[in-house]
């Protein structure tokens, strides 16, 4: 695995320009709360389901790669997402330095008037490398270690975020299966 993955936003295609692999990307709070919030009405998602639905995808169509997307993950695509990178250490869970700055603009947009009483799920992904059930666990773990910074360094309330893994379940770049843009996780606005 590499060392970074992203939150992806579908529904608002936000480009931002890496600098580098390692280069954390600017953001400000202003441009995620802008991303993530319109929603009129709440979204019945829960992400144990769709952890289940990665994992069946996992025992239905076995091999090392994905050959199509876990079918609950594509109702995401119609819900307000936002984009950006966060590091962590080869192969692990543990969060880089430099992402922290990063998370604090989440939290802070997750804090103001626009979307303070929202839930939000982050949706963990890998790229495919590795072993498939290895790759829904680390991104689980991943998804999960976002969250806790958000809650214990961020003060973002337990109750309006969950976290879920589906690995390399739903490659936002099929055609190439190893390609960075296929680590990433998504924060996504399921209402209130």
């Amino acid at each position: 695995m590499k060392n970074s993955i992203q939150l992806l936003a579908l529904t608002l295609s936000m480009p931002l320009a890496f600098a580098a692999a390692e280069a954390q990307t600017k953001i400000s709070h202003t441009q995620i709360v802008e991303s993530l919030r319109g929603v009129e009405q709440q979204a019945t998602l829960n992400p144990n389901d769709i952890r289940a639905l990665a994992l069946q995808n996992i025992k239905r169509n076995p091999g090392e790669n994905a050959p199509k997307g876990v079918p609950m993950v594509n109702l995401l695509e119609n819900l307000r997402q936002f984009n950006v990178e966060i590091n962590f250490d080869f192969d692990s869970d543990r969060i880089k330095p430099d992402s922290y700055e990063t998370i604090g603009a989440i939290a802070d947009a997750l804090h103001t008037p626009y979307l303070l009483d929202q839930k939000f799920i982050i949706v963990g992904h890998t790229d495919a490398k590795g072993k498939r059930e290895y790759n829904l666990e680390l991104s689980q773990r991943r998804a999960d270690a976002v969250r806790e910074v958000l809650i214990t360094t961020f003060w973002v309330p337990p109750k309006s975020v969950e976290a879920v893994g589906v690995g390399e379940e739903q490659l936002r770049d099929p055609a190439n299966p190893d390609a960075a843009v296929n680590r990433r996780v998504q924060l996504i606005n399921t209402g209130f």
